[in-house]
Order: structure tokens, then C-alpha cells, then sequence
């Protein structure tokens, strides 16, 4: 009998303790209000901010991921780079065996310099015929035939020029380099293989430039009318979940992507200062794009808000029980409303249920 006492007391203090507190989540039910179930909560300032909640996954943005392919056809003969590499613009990433190609050039450089010989002693027979033309030694007929022949081989010489130039770009292609900075992301070929380019540039390396990646977010339809661009966004990854990434909204994709029966539209957002993290792309994004909000405000819970056919109101505690009292309210937020008249700063409201008051 002693120990049971000792045990009923301790409960008994805890439970007047609950009773007394007048923060504790779940009310005493006062005769009438069986089920009642409510906190109470005060009306204070704060900023209101309001978002749309979506998922998305980075993904490179136009021009940020480049396969690097060959423009000739050739064995591969050198291959400077892996997978994982940093590469700089401009940076020799590979090379083709030159040797065809030297060759089709050391070739159009003799035609050019057969056309050169051609074209100045066509120059020099012109001039002597014109001379004798004027002398009267020959017709203007054969003045007409040099001057023709003089044509031609200064038209070859043009032509031999651009073998020239041709066979030299042909060359330089053979040296396969970075259009971009960034880091390579796969190698496709490999030293001593054959590269046709006949129809299609083979992919040697693909380079991603991570400096230039954007988020693709998947707006629910009932929220995408509340999205413009412009707006801020906050994302936050799986392998940094304790960093908030920030971001811009850049454009709304008009054309809806349905999956599941689920009306999505990809809204794409430039990717912000990446806080000396590294994003990759495919990494599953959670985004919060924020949506107009309130500076310094007073609110209340978005639960003590309520609303019937009289109009909108709040329930205060009263000496006798839950007090009625009207409202205005401006601004909703995700989690707090702004409250216009009615209420003071430092009051206190009812969140929860609230059967009865008057």
C-alpha cells in the first residue's frame, strides 16, 4: 500500500503541472466540448514567404555538354585525356596519323607551284603579244588566243591556292582540340583505332562544362500559374543536404510532360554560386521557388484562420471558454497569414479544433 501511494504521487504532480501550463498542445475539453483539440498561439510580426514546392534534377544547359568528334577519317595515334580530366578550351585532346594527309598537301603545294610557272610565263607571253599586236606583227585574233591562255592559268593558279588551303585544314584536322572548357565526362575511342567520318563526326570525348548547368523543375499544374521568371528559387541535393543552393527561374517550357497522369511543366533555373560545392549533372534536386512575400507583418497561424458564411475570424481565449472574434487578413503564406485588423501584436489565438465558441 506504501509503494502505491508512492507511485500515485509523482503522477499526480505531473498531471497538475499539465493543467496548469498554459502552452501545452492539447486543451482541458470544457463541459459541452468533448473532442476539442487546440494550442494556443500569439500574434506577433515576422516575414511571410510563400513557395512552390517541386522536384528537378540538374542537367547541362545548351552548349555545356560537347562530344568532340573527328572531322577526317584516320587511325587514332595519340589520345591525351581520360575520363575525369579538366581540359581547357583550345587544349589538344587527341591526334590522327598525319601522314595521308601531309601528303595531300605536299602534293597540292607542287601543283601550286606548277600553276605559279604557268601563270607568270602566260604573263610575260601576254605582254610580248601585246606588243607585237601594236607593231602589227600578229592579229588581234592571236592576241586574243594569249590573252586567253594567260586567263586560264591564272584561273589554275587560284585553283591550285585552294588545294592548298583545303589540304592544310584537312591536316589541321587531324589534331582533334577542346571547343570548351570543362571536364571530360566519357571517352569513346581508343589509341590505334579507325575513325570513319563519312557520313557522321565519330564522338571521341564528350566534355560537360559543370560552370554551366541549370536545374529542369517539375511544376505541379495547379502551382505553375504562380511561377514567373525572374523569380528566386532555393534548392537543396542528396549529397549536400545541409547546404541551400540558390537560383534563378529562366524560362517556363510551354509544353506540359504528363507522366502517370500527373500534368507537370519544366521550369528551368539558372544555378547560383555553387558555395564551393560540386554539382554534377542527373543529381535530384528538391526546389523551393519563392513567390512574392511580406517584410515585418503581423501574423497568425495559417490554422487559427478561420472562415464561415458571417465571414472571416479568429478564436481567442475567453474566461468562459473559445471567444469569436472577426478579422482581416491580407498576404498567405505557406505557414502564416498577415493579419489586418482585429488583432494586437502579443495576443492570443486558437489553433486546432474548436467545436464551440462564443
Amino acid at each position: 500500500m506504501k509503494k502505491a501511494a508512492q507511485i500515485l504521487i509523482p503522477v499526480s504532480v505531473v498531471l497538475l503541472a499539465l493543467w496548469v501550463w498554459p502552452g501545452f498542445l492539447v486543451s482541458t475539453p470544457e463541459p459541452g466540448q468533448e473532442g476539442a483539440s487546440y494550442r494556443t498561439a500569439t500574434v506577433s510580426r515576422r516575414d511571410i514567404l510563400s513557395s512552390v514546392l517541386a522536384t528537378g534534377v540538374i542537367r547541362p544547359m545548351v552548349g555545356a555538354e560537347v562530344q568532340v568528334g573527328s572531322r577526317v577519317s584516320g587511325i587514332l595515334q595519340t589520345l591525351n585525356v581520360s575520363i575525369g580530366d579538366q581540359v581547357e578550351a583550345d587544349e589538344v585532346l587527341a591526334k590522327l596519323d598525319p601522314t595521308e594527309f601531309q601528303a595531300r598537301l605536299d602534293q597540292a603545294l607542287a601543283f601550286q607551284e606548277n600553276a605559279e610557272v604557268e601563270a607568270r610565263f602566260a604573263g610575260i607571253d601576254l605582254e610580248r603579244a601585246r606588243e607585237l599586236q601594236l607593231q602589227r606583227v600578229i592579229s588581234q585574233a592571236e592576241l586574243d588566243g594569249v590573252e586567253r591562255r594567260q586567263q586560264v592559268a591564272a584561273a589554275n593558279l587560284r585553283q591550285a591556292r585552294a588545294s592548298v588551303r583545303s589540304a592544310r585544314i584537312q591536316l589541321d584536322y587531324t589534331v582533334i582540340r577542346a571547343p570548351v572548357s570543362g571536364v571530360v565526362a566519357s571517352v569513346s575511342t581508343q589509341v590505334g583505332e579507325t575513325v570513319a567520318a563519312s557520313f557522321a563526326s565519330p564522338t571521341f570525348v564528350t566534355i560537360i562544362d559543370l560552370e554551366r548547368l541549370e536545374i529542369w523543375a517539375y511544376v505541379d499544374e495547379t502551382d505553375i500559374g504562380r511561377v514567373e521568371v525572374g523569380q528566386e528559387a532555393r534548392f537543396t541535393v542528396d549529397t549536400y543536404p545541409d547546404t541551400d543552393f540558390r537560383g534563378t527561374v529562366t524560362a517556363i517550357q510551354p509544353k506540359a510532360e504528363i507522366v502517370d497522369n500527373v500534368v507537370n511543366y519544366v521550369t528551368l533555373i539558372e544555378i547560383g554560386p555553387s558555395e564551393g560545392k560540386t554539382l554534377r549533372p542527373e543529381m535530384t534536386t528538391t526546389v523551393n521557388i519563392l513567390l512574392d512575400g511580406r517584410e515585418d507583418v503581423l501574423t497568425l497561424p495559417n490554422g487559427a484562420v478561420r472562415r464561415d458564411s458571417e465571414g472571416i475570424f479568429a478564436f481567442i481565449p475567453g474566461s468562459s471558454g473559445p471567444e469569436r472574434r472577426a478579422i482581416r487578413t491580407g498576404y498567405r503564406g505557406s505557414d502564416y497569414t498577415e493579419v489586418l485588423e482585429g488583432l494586437a501584436e502579443g495576443e492570443e489565438v486558437l489553433v486546432g479544433s474548436v467545436p464551440n465558441g462564443s
